[in-house]
């Protein structure tokens, strides 16, 4: 029999809020915390509607590595470190290297880019910064978080776009599975309000002017936002030998390419990610009662997902509790999934699902329950988070009460 890998301890931060306990508050209230951007650097943007951190935490890091950090590197490490506090984990000479970390990000430090092309295009300064370098790579992340906590197992970051978190999360409970780690801290990360990256997606005209609406007729697109979620997991039976609080099991992944367009998404890559999740898994399609859906709010994203989720699940689709919490927290590109993750797994643990907000109008081509505006009620014995990515990457992670 393989390890069952578990989940021990979760952190999180994004505009719900600086921590899991009360990004979680917020979602099981159904409250969107999107709204404008108020960041002095966001000039000459059409649409300036974002879910941005207003105030970061007192993280108590040394200012001797916050100094070498972009955005999405704090974010991250603040994340990891409440999740190992709530794990009950430190590491120590004996298992030092039996702890790791796998980090998604979505994009890099685009913060650390901004600042050198301000400093030498408009300041007429004639050098970058000396930790651009260092603070810009996609896998500064998992660095900084390895190095804050003292993690010298496998470390590294994934990087697949939108599928980042969930990708970053299913190689962590490979680490542990092929015996490379006893423990390993995953999640993702991404800190995208800054004026060149809004620029570039504003110009693909799939940014909402006022919020995100998934699966609402009148949606008219995603909105972006940034943050992190990061858990501890480790096996099953290193969590007992410890009388670990587990909150849930991580019951399988699934993962596939569209192979098709770099930005349309398709039926079919969707549709076998899901199916290899549920056989990953054990479970059968009734086995499920919670989906938390990629649901990004764009006409193409959620009539596709909604189509996918009905040739995966059949008739049971429709008694599925479905809900988009991107819908409150956003788009956050990298760690969208990790966010997602926070959400499945509290609705296992509290037998409630967190609502897709912002929802208007029903659309026939997006007819399954979607949970709209009001959290439910609802016995939850496991739960599907979908991510899908530009690129055609899809990763799907299933959740089970333990």
């Amino acid at each position: 029999m393989r390890q069952r890998v578990v989940i021990t301890g979760m952190g999180g931060i994004c505009g719900l809020g600086t921590s899991a306990p009360a990004i979680w508050n917020e979602m099981r209230a159904g409250r969107s915390a999107i709204g404008q951007i108020t960041s002095p650097q966001l000039h000459d943007l059409k649409v300036k509607v974002g879910c941005e951190i207003k105030t970061l935490p007192d993280h108590g890091i040394d200012r001797k590595q916050t100094v070498s950090m972009d955005r999405f590197s704090l974010l991250a490490t603040i994340a990891a470190r409440e999740a190992m506090q709530q794990a009950g984990l430190a590491s120590n000479e004996a298992t030092t290297y039996r702890m790791g970390t796998v980090v998604g990000v979505g994009v890099c430090g685009w913060e650390a880019i901004e600042e050198s092309y301000r400093a030498i295009l408009v300041e007429g300064k004639n050098r970058a910064g000396i930790f651009t370098v260092p603070k810009v790579m996609p896998s500064a992340a998992s660095g900084h978080v390895s190095m804050n906590l003292g993690l010298r197992g496998p470390v590294f970051g994934v990087t697949s776009a939108c599928s980042s978190s969930n990708h970053a999360i299913a190689s962590a409970v490979d680490q542990i599975r092929l015996g490379r780690a006893d423990v390993m801290v995953a999640g993702g990360t991404d800190a995208p309000l800054v004026w060149g990256i809004l620029k570039g997606w504003e110009a693909l005209r799939v940014l909402a002017p006022d919020t995100c609406r998934p699966f609402s007729a009148d949606r008219q697109g995603l909105s972006l936002g940034e943050g992190a979620g990061m858990a501890v997991l480790e096996t099953y039976e290193h969590a007992m030998a410890r009388g670990a609080t587990i909150l849930a099991e991580v019951a399988g992944a699934g993962l596939s390419a569209d192979a098709s367009d770099i930005v349309a998404p398709t039926v079919e890559g969707p549709t076998a990610a899901m199916r290899a999740c549920l056989a990953d898994a054990g479970f059968n399609p009734e086995d499920v009662d919670y989906l938390n859906a990629h649901g990004t709010g764009t006409k193409a994203n959620d009539q596709i997902e909604t189509a996918a989720i009905k040739r995966v699940f059949g008739d049971h689709a429709y008694k599925l509790s479905v809900s988009s919490t991107k819908s409150m927290h956003a788009h956050c590109l990298g760690a969208s999934g990790a966010l997602e993750m926070i959400a499945c797994v509290m609705a296992i643990r509290e037998g409630i699902v967190p609502p897709t907000a912002n929802f208007r109008e029903a659309d026939p081509d997006c007819d399954l329950d979607v949970t709209p505006n009001v959290p439910r009620e609802r016995k939850v014995r496991a739960a599907i988070s979908n991510g899908f990515a530009f690129g055609g990457t899809n990763a799907v992670l299933a959740f089970k009460a333990v």
